[in-house]
C-alpha cells in the first residue's frame, strides 16, 4: 500500500448502517459532490434531505476523492444509497471492497461493535475512519491502541469537534480568565451521543480530565467530569432533549458564553476533509492520544452509571 496517498486520486468504500444513522447518505454526498434529487426524496432521513438541499451545488464535494462503493447491513438500503449519491459499485458484503479501494469509511455508531467491522480492512493494510464512538469498553480501546502502536492508520472523531460555532474558542478562552465551569446538553444516548459533547468540549479546554461520575440513568445522564485545570464540566445526555441539544456554556472567572452549533453540514464537510488530508499527508488532524483520552471519558461515564454514579479515575486505565 502506497500510504500516504499524496495527491492521487482516493477511492473510498462508504460501509455500515444502522437505525437512527444516515451517514453513509449524507456523507458519500458530500464527498462525492453530486445527488439525485429525486432518488433523495426517498431517504428516510428528513434532517439530512433538509439540510443537503439547502447547500449551494458548488459547496458539495471534496476534490480528488470519490465514494466508489457502499455496503449496508441490510442489503435493501445500499441500492437506495448508490442512487442518491450515485456510487457506481454496490458489493454484497463489507470485506468485498479490499483489493477496490484505498481506504474505508466505517459509517456506524454502536462502539461495541467497531472493532469487528474495522478488523477486515485493518489486517488488510487499508486505512479506517470510524465514526463516532471509536468504541465504548476497554478491551476495544486497547484493541485499537494496539493497532495503532503498530502504525495501523485508524482516526476517529466527532462532527462537533469541527463545528464553526465552536472553534473560535479553541484553546483561546482567556477572555473569560480562568474557566471554572462547562456546561453542555446532547440529545438521544450517552453510548452514542456522548461523544458530541465531549467533543465539542475537549478542543477547548485540552486534555488533562482526571474522572468522570455519572449520577443520572440510561435515559437521562447527568455526567460530571473533572479537569487538571480547575474546570467542573457539567454535561447531560437525555434521550428526548431534541430541542435543547448542541448548547456549551463557558463560565470563567472574568466572563463567560453560550455558544450552539446548528450547522450540520458545514460540521461534517469538515470532518470528512481532515480525514482525506490524513489519507493524503498520514498525520491524523488529532493526536491518537486525544482519542484515547476521549474513549476513557465516554468508557467512564458509562462503568459510572451502571456503579450507581461511583467517580471512575482515568488513571485506572493505565498508560
Amino acid at each position: 500500500m502506497d500510504f500516504p496517498f499524496g495527491d492521487r486520486p482516493i477511492r473510498l468504500a462508504m460501509l455500515g448502517m444502522v437505525e437512527g444513522n444516515g451517514h453513509p447518505y449524507s456523507w458519500s454526498m458530500i464527498i462525492n459532490g453530486r445527488y439525485d434529487a429525486e432518488a433523495l426524496k426517498t431517504c428516510p432521513y428528513p434532517a439530512i434531505i433538509n439540510y443537503i438541499g439547502k447547500q449551494p451545488p458548488e459547496t458539495l464535494g471534496i476534490p480528488g476523492v470519490e465514494v466508489t462503493h457502499v455496503w449496508t447491513d441490510d442489503p435493501a438500503d445500499a441500492p437506495q444509497v448508490a442512487a442518491v449519491a450515485k456510487i457506481a459499485n454496490v458489493v454484497a458484503r463489507a470485506e468485498d471492497v479490499v483489493g477496490e479501494v484505498d481506504a474505508v469509511i466505517v459509517a456506524t455508531d454502536k462502539g461495541f461493535e467497531h472493532v469487528e467491522r474495522a478488523r477486515p480492512f485493518v489486517e488488510a493494510g487499508l486505512p479506517v475512519f470510524v465514526d463516532k464512538p471509536l468504541c465504548d469498553n476497554r478491551a476495544d480501546l486497547e484493541t485499537f491502541s494496539r493497532w495503532v502502536a503498530e502504525g495501523k492508520p485508524i482516526i476517529s472523531s466527532s462532527g462537533m469537534r469541527f463545528a464553526k460555532e465552536f472553534a473560535p474558542y479553541h484553546g483561546a478562552t482567556h477572555e473569560f480568565g480562568a474557566l471554572r465551569t462547562v456546561f453542555a446538553t446532547m440529545a438521544k444516548k450517552w453510548e452514542t451521543y456522548g461523544i458530541h459533547a465531549l467533543e465539542s468540549i475537549y478542543p477547548i479546554v485540552g486534555p488533562g480530565f482526571v474522572s468522570v461520575r455519572n449520577t443520572g440513568t440510561y435515559e437521562r445522564n447527568v455526567v460530571h467530569l473533572k479537569h487538571s485545570r480547575g474546570i467542573d464540566v457539567v454535561i447531560t445526555t437525555t434521550a428526548d432533549q431534541i430541542g435543547g441539544s448542541g448548547f456549551i456554556t463557558l463560565a470563567g472567572t472574568e466572563g463567560g458564553v453560550t455558544l450552539r452549533s446548528q450547522d450540520t453540514y458545514t460540521a461534517f464537510k469538515a470532518q470528512l476533509e481532515s480525514y482525506v488530508g490524513f489519507l493524503r499527508t498520514g498525520t491524523p488532524p488529532v493526536p491518537f492520544a486525544q482519542t484515547r483520552e476521549l474513549m476513557q471519558l465516554v468508557i467512564a461515564g458509562i462503568e459510572s452509571r451502571e456503579a450507581g454514579g461511583a467517580e471512575i479515575l482515568l488513571s485506572s486505565f493505565g498508560a
